[in-house]
């Protein structure tokens, strides 16, 4: 009989890093959804409405008795139900949810500008860029976790970005990247056009415009939800808008109900994705905001490295790979740039290797391999 201390000792070694890794669980994620909601603070998040804001003065808000028939109850837990009742009663069971101040639980940007621009970049390089300074519409001189993905293989193809807002296509830069991204106005021309989707190119011309830089989100939204379903990405980004449209208008009726109606959006985006064989059980999706805002009274309307508090945002993430950990608290500082390399290791990737800049996987958000 042959025993272990007859071996050469490389040869141990070997046989004792195969077997480790042979009990190492591998991870059930095949693929990924970046699901974004521009603005939308941590308050409404973790308290629902806020009263004070339920106001004409303060709020903007005509119909108060609608509005709090809709959305006011008496205790924090019950108004954040009704106001996003799948985020509380789906992702945050079965999930985990970061950036309850109230709970010993702090997310925030680390980019210091606390505007749009620069919180997608962080969100998606991992990374602050003090060169990256407004919403210009420059091309991003660097290069995006979904970028570096779309470059591997298994990937080639199978990445695509959505966004309300009409400057996504130069903060994934559109000309380098190599995948499909289709933003603000734009008509959506790739692969078949069904009847379906000439509908919402049409709608997306012909709508009224509250807004130069987007739409309403509701024909981006399913104009995503047409190619998700037909082309099947692996990896998969979509922003929606108007809660910060609204927040920046001082319409909280608006803003709420924009709130609600992302929440409905991230039910029918998770539930068409467990419904196809290719995404059941084997997708994880990572939900927030790119920036916070101001307080209330006055400053919920603003954000910037003025408005003092914008920093914090909140987020969420649901997945086979996720463990179902819930709403946390007391537990270390998250923080933006740690979304981009959460992604990618919940695909089994390290971009911490290749991005070293990036901030580090959130620790508690994926089983270990």
């Amino acid at each position: 009989m042959v025993t272990l201390r007859k071996l050469p000792w490389a040869f141990v070694l070997l046989l004792s890093a195969s077997s480790a890794l042979a009990d190492e669980p591998k991870r059930a994620t095949e693929n990924v959804i970046l699901l974004m909601t521009d603005g939308l603070r941590w308050q409404e998040v973790f308290t629902g409405a806020e009263e004070v804001l339920m106001t004409k003065e303060n709020g903007g808000v005509t119909d108060i008795e609608g509005l709090r028939k809709a959305y006011w109850r008496d205790t924090p837990e019950a108004r954040r139900e009704v106001l996003m009742p799948y985020f509380w009663n789906v992702m945050a069971k079965q999930g985990q949810i970061y950036g309850n101040q109230h709970k010993g639980s702090v997310a925030q940007v680390t980019n210091g500008m606390n505007f749009s621009y620069p919180g997608y970049n962080e969100t998606l390089c991992g990374f602050s860029d003090p060169r990256i300074d407004s919403n210009d519409k420059r091309p991003n001189h660097n290069v995006t976790v979904f970028e570096w993905l779309h470059r591997k293989p298994g990937f080639q193809g199978r990445v695509a970005a959505f966004g309300v807002w009409d400057v996504f296509p130069f903060i994934f830069n559109r000309q380098r990247c190599g995948f499909y991204i289709n933003a603000g106005f734009e008509p959506f021309e790739e692969g078949t056009v069904s009847p379906q989707v000439q509908l919402l190119n049409r709608l997306r011309v012909e709508t009224p415009r509250r807004w130069t830089a987007e739409p309403f989100d509701a024909v981006p939204f399913l104009t995503a939800m047409e190619y998700f379903k037909e082309r099947k990405p692996r990896v998969f980004f979509l922003s929606l808008n108007e809660t910060d449209s609204w927040g920046h208008e001082g319409r909280y009726d608006e803003y709420l109900t924009a709130a609600h109606r992302a929440d409905a959006y991230l039910q029918e985006l998770w539930e068409t994705a467990q419904s196809m064989p290719q995404y059941k059980d084997k997708t994880t999706l990572i939900f927030l905001p790119d920036h916070g805002r101001g307080d209330a009274p006055v400053e919920w309307k603003n954000h910037g490295k003025k408005v003092p508090r914008s920093e914090f945002i909140w987020i969420g993430m649901l997945g086979p790979d996720t463990p179902a950990l819930g709403e946390r608290s007391n537990v270390p500082l998250v923080t933006q740039s740690q979304v981009a390399a959460t992604l990618a290791a919940a695909l089994g990737e390290d971009y911490n290797a290749a991005q070293s800049e990036a901030g580090k996987p959130i620790a508690d958000a994926l089983r270990s391999k």
